[in-house]
């Protein structure tokens, strides 16, 4: 049985983690506070849920999903991801992660930054939609109303792999080709939140309260092709 290694137990990383018990894989998830913070939602999750250090999630999985704030990869134990297929679904914002070299003049992107500078096999996914559209959008394989998330890495094995686990939680790929090119579905741009709602024009105030909504795989390729590089010292969230 397949194990995937969860840093961070924020929204995205607990989203993710009830799709995997569910889908009958054994999860290891870990947050900077210790294990013993876990304790209730890995009662929650159940049995193939276990609660562990940040080492013990990434040995124990053989994919990481790593969703964790931008600033704090820094703060990762040395080596600790090197070669391992990291799901990575980071967003770089400035107000939050401070000044980054390379960022801010869009020299490069979030997830390649991420792979320097963990020297993992990333996969940028799960960075474009809200947490709560995880689970509520999740569907079985060949379902009629399945929606598509996309992909990018440097690594075609670990896309492939990737993309392997990623039907086992619920959701279709498209691949959105390499790392440099993974600005398509990042803040701001066309592939990124709205199209994972029933009404893609729902005000920001009310995105919280807003119905999800299904997005194939044809609407989100329409939408990564329709993608314009967004100036990142200017996003406004």
């Amino acid at each position: 049985m397949a194990t995937l290694g969860i840093i961070g137990s924020g929204h995205i990383g607990s989203a993710v983690a009830r799709l995997a018990v569910a889908a009958d894989m054994n999860v290891v998830i870990a947050n900077s506070r210790g294990p013993e913070t876990l304790t209730d939602l890995v009662a929650e999750l159940g049995p193939l849920a276990r609660a562990g250090t940040v080492e013990e999630a990434a040995n124990a999985g053989d994919a990481v999903v790593l969703a964790i704030p931008l600033k704090a990869v820094k703060d990762l134990p040395e080596g600790l991801l090197k070669d391992k297929i990291v799901l990575d679904s980071s967003n770089y914002y400035p107000f939050r992660d401070g000044s980054i070299d390379g960022l801010l003049d869009n020299s490069v992107t979030t997830s390649e930054l991420m792979q320097r500078l963990t020297g993992a096999r990333t996969v940028k996914v799960f960075n474009n939609i809200l947490a709560a559209q995880i689970p509520a959008l999740a569907r079985p394989s060949g379902a009629a109303d399945r929606s598509a998330l996309p992909i990018a890495g440097d690594d075609e094995q670990a896309k492939t792999e990737a993309a392997r686990i990623i039907d086992q939680l619920g959701f279709d790929t498209v691949d959105a080709g390499t790392l440099a090119d993974s600005w398509r579905f990042e803040p701001e741009t066309t592939a990124y939140g709205r199209l994972y709602f029933e009404d893609p024009n729902v005000p920001d105030e009310k995105m919280a309260d807003a119905a999800p909504g299904a997005t194939p795989v044809e609407q989100l390729k329409a939408a990564l092709d329709g993608a314009a590089r967004v100036n990142v010292a200017e996003r406004r969230f």
